[in-house]
């Protein structure tokens, strides 16, 4: 039987709409329930919506809507996102699902059965926006000596009304004997050292209704009071997987291996639910991971701040694949991070275009031409060879080891160590003068030995990556059903057909910020030069000239056929290639051509191109470049411009 493994996300407030910000946690959630499916765990997944509370009353008062009304549209536009985000949760949990309030009424029952309930007056200070009791001593003030929230800085009211308490303060000394007993319960550290610092000031006995709110589920045999939307809200771990009715479903995944949530709401999940669990005699969860902040460019993410961006609009301009990765690679888990698409756009430059994608790229060009896209065998292994599948059985348990600890990040900068291991490996086999020599079966063992890799980083990184690795997969000739077993052996590619395709990723050479904006059309009025701006259409007013010139100056330019003799990578250059083309009467000329993301050095070689032969000399990187190759650009597509029947070097074009 496979192992169970049970991960929840937060529920969500459904009081806005999503954004990028409370995507984050649900992508972590997807990456870490995905990492435990290809470990071979048998996973339940749950994310949700929490849908009661005063700020969905007035959300949806201000909406002139009814509040089921406004809980149904936000659920649905969540639902909506985790699909378009090709998250795997295996169930989405509402709070105004009949079976939860049932669940959360039944628990609530057994607590006052357990004598941890009863009745009193609650006097004090309530903040609406985070739905939170806080006591006088908690309280922070602005100049104007207004009390204001801790969290949220915004003011708080003072409320004085009959409540039912529930006697958390009972509960300070075992919780704090399950922390010290339990030292990875919280995490990371310093999470858990802020919740031990709470229990050793001792714990106030938590008001846990309302009566001023009917927005709620309403107290077993006291309809009059609501209970408080935290103790609802927390209840959903267990109703989602049967408490109390399915016992077995139950039993089989709680507790929870892993409850992820934002160091906000820590407090709630590593105190009050565990001590909620204590009161009715449930286990406690395997581990809280309470992770940092997100904030987009420095700023916490705001509709009034016009940073609350639609994750799907990075994901259309960059790819799924590359949002998650960049969230897990910048971002440290567990700490305060910032979104900002520049670093997004240079993690795509540099580790997923030039380190990882131009890595198959260039291994599969060669398989491709000198094996006629048939993956080649292996023939003796040098000591290069066994260094590097060391040094990757090395790279392997420390990256499961790092993701078996939620350290994402890390595990992540040491599977792209090994990239660069594997380039800096290609590179120093130089496969391009095997096959100038003809040594075959040399250049067929490193081949092999460098997509075999390149199958085993591909596996490694599914979880982060899903897409890009089916893609790889495709590509070395195999079904895209990951699994743990290519992770071992080095047997998995021989004689399978490679399919060599266009590289993995492109590289942004000019950043357009992703903004959030209305979608406008520009008309022109009657008067000339004025515009008005309208919603609806986007503007289809474009107006392109470009600067005539005559014959003359045409003729002034020598264009000639140039045959690419040598073609190689400039060293510490991303863009550049330095190629010995032969102008025939001309001579060989060296150019300097920034193709390298387009072209690997060894397609170069024999292709008939089309030169600028009288252009100046000019030094790029150091080098001169003696002249100028032609090429087309549309997009992010680059291509050669070149003759299509053999004729002499040298031809003058006209």
């Amino acid at each position: 039987m496979s192992k169970g493994f049970y991960i929840t996300t937060p529920i969500y407030y459904v009081n806005a709409e999503p954004h990028i910000g409370s995507s984050y946690t649900t992508i972590i959630g997807d990456i870490i329930a995905r990492y435990k499916r290809l470990m071979g765990y048998e996973v339940f997944y749950l994310t949700g919506t929490d849908e009661h509370g005063q700020k969905i009353a007035q959300a949806a008062k201000e909406k002139g809507v009814e509040p089921q009304q406004l809980c149904d549209e936000l659920a649905e536009k969540f639902k909506e996102l985790w699909k378009d985000l090709q998250i795997t949760n295996d169930y989405f949990i509402r709070t105004t699902d009949e079976y939860h309030m049932k669940t959360v009424q039944y628990f609530v029952q057994k607590m006052m059965e357990n004598g941890d309930i009863y009745k009193g007056v609650y006097e004090g200070w309530y903040c609406v926006p985070c739905e939170t009791y806080w006591n006088e001593d908690e309280l922070e003030h602005d100049e104007h000596g207004r009390n204001l929230c801790p969290s949220c800085k915004r003011e708080v009211q003072l409320l004085r009304e009959e409540n039912y308490f529930f006697k958390l303060s009972k509960y300070t000394e075992p919780l704090l004997k399950h922390f010290r007993e339990n030292p990875d319960f919280v995490e990371p550290d310093f999470r858990r050292n802020e919740m031990i610092k709470i229990l050793e000031s001792g714990l106030k006995d938590l008001s846990i209704t309302r009566t001023t709110l009917k927005w709620g589920i309403p107290m077993p045999n006291d309809p009059e009071h609501v209970i408080y939307v935290w103790v609802d809200a927390l209840i959903n771990y267990i109703s989602a997987i049967g408490y109390p009715n399915d016992e077995e479903r139950f039993k089989k995944w709680w507790p929870a291996d892993v409850h992820l949530i934002g160091k906000e709401i820590n407090r709630f999940h590593s105190i009050i639910w565990p001590a909620m669990l204590m009161s009715v005699g449930l286990p406690l969860p395997k581990k809280i991971y309470a992770h940092g902040w997100l904030t987009v460019n420095g700023q916490k993410i705001s509709k009034s701040l016009g940073n609350a961006i639609d994750p799907r609009e990075y994901v259309r301009k960059y790819g799924n694949d590359v949002v998650r990765y960049y969230l897990v690679r910048d971002i440290v888990f567990g700490k305060d991070g910032d979104f900002s698409e520049e670093n997004l756009v240079k993690r795509l430059n540099s580790d997923l275009a030039n380190d990882y994608g131009n890595l198959l790229h260039r291994t599969l060009a060669i398989v491709q031409k000198q094996f006629g896209s048939v993956m080649p065998g292996y023939a003796e292994f040098e000591d290069i060879d066994r260094k590097l599948m060391d040094e990757y059985e090395n790279v392997k348990n420390e990256y499961l080891a790092l993701m078996d600890s939620y350290k994402l990040t890390e595990a992540l900068e040491r599977l792209w160590n090994f990239i660069a291991t594997l380039n800096k490996y290609f590179d120093e086999t130089k496969p391009w003068v095997l096959a100038k020599e003809g040594k075959m079966e040399r250049l067929g063992t490193v081949l092999r030995l460098v997509s075999e890799c390149i199958l085993k980083v591909a596996t490694l990184v599914s979880p982060v990556m899903p897409n890009t690795s089916a893609e790889v997969y495709r590509r070395l000739g195999l079904e895209p059903s990951f699994s743990k077993e290519f992770l071992d052996g080095w047997d998995k590619l021989g004689g399978r057909r490679i399919t060599h395709g266009e590289p993995l990723f492109k590289k942004i050479e000019k950043l357009e910020k992703v903004t959030p904006q209305p979608d406008v059309r520009v008309e022109k009025t009657e008067k000339a030069g004025e515009r008005t701006v309208q919603q609806g259409t986007p503007n289809l007013e474009n107006v392109v000239t470009t600067d005539l010139i005559d014959i003359d100056y045409f003729k002034k330019i020598d264009l000639r056929v140039g045959k690419v003799l040598e073609a190689e990578r400039v060293e510490k250059s991303e863009k550049l290639v330095k190629l010995k083309v032969d102008l025939g009467e001309l001579g060989v000329k060296q150019i300097v051509a920034g193709i390298a993301k387009y072209y690997q050095p060894e397609e170069l070689v024999g292709k008939l191109i089309i030169v600028v032969a009288n252009l100046k000399p000019a030094k790029l990187m150091g080098i001169e470049s003696q002249g100028m190759l032609l090429a087309a650009k549309s997009g992010e597509k680059l291509i050669l411009l070149t003759v299509s029947s053999e004729i002499d070097p040298g031809a003058k074009i006209s």
